[in-house]
């Protein structure tokens, strides 16, 4: 079952999600809308080796946008850190993107309870176009669970995206290889 807006807001005033900054104008009927930070990254080698930590070089976009290429891979990151302790967050791209050629996530769409962060986003394009900073990015739904959660994300050892950050994340996959 997807939260409607006024639970998403009774979920909030409960603290059982937390979305910074919050904007009641961003928040739809079943969704919240996101927004893309300014601060992009891309891997530093064009071959990437799933058993390897690939290192990643930030850069920002600049006031005038930036213009994404086909066959490269971007990662963005959400202005707004959230938190969700009792729901599962999906987040999806919003439609507009989606009919500029743009996707935000390759197979990644899903959080997890007890994730506390802000999103990475696995940005490809279909073909040439300019982004911006702060633009409408995604959306994210909250699903309701059936059950007890034995061990909340943000609570497990090995969790690879626990880290707060304000910047894109690199692939942690090398770390299902460490013995």
């Amino acid at each position: 079952m997807i939260l409607s807006d006024t639970k998403i807001l009774d979920e909030m005033a409960q603290g059982t999600i937390v979305i910074r900054p919050f904007d009641r104008k961003y928040l739809g009927s079943n969704s919240y809308d996101v927004h893309l930070d300014k601060t992009l990254a891309m891997y530093n080698d064009e071959i990437l080796d799933a058993k390897t930590h690939n290192k990643i070089h930030y850069f920002e976009i600049p006031r005038e946008g930036i213009i994404l290429v086909p066959s490269k891979l971007y990662l963005g990151v959400t202005e707004e850190y959230t938190e969700t302790h009792r729901h599962v967050p999906f987040l999806e791209g919003k439609s507009s993107i989606g009919r500029l050629g743009i996707d935000i996530h390759a197979t990644a769409g899903k959080g997890d309870v007890g994730f506390c962060n802000t999103w990475t986003l696995e940005i490809s394009v279909r073909q040439p176009v300019r982004i911006y900073a702060g633009m409408p990015i995604g959306q994210l739904l909250y699903f309701a669970i059936d059950g007890d959660v034995e061990v909340l994300y943000n609570k497990k050892k090995n969790a690879k995206y626990g880290k707060r950050t304000t910047k894109p994340v690199e692939s942690m996959m090398w770390k299902n290889f460490k013995k």
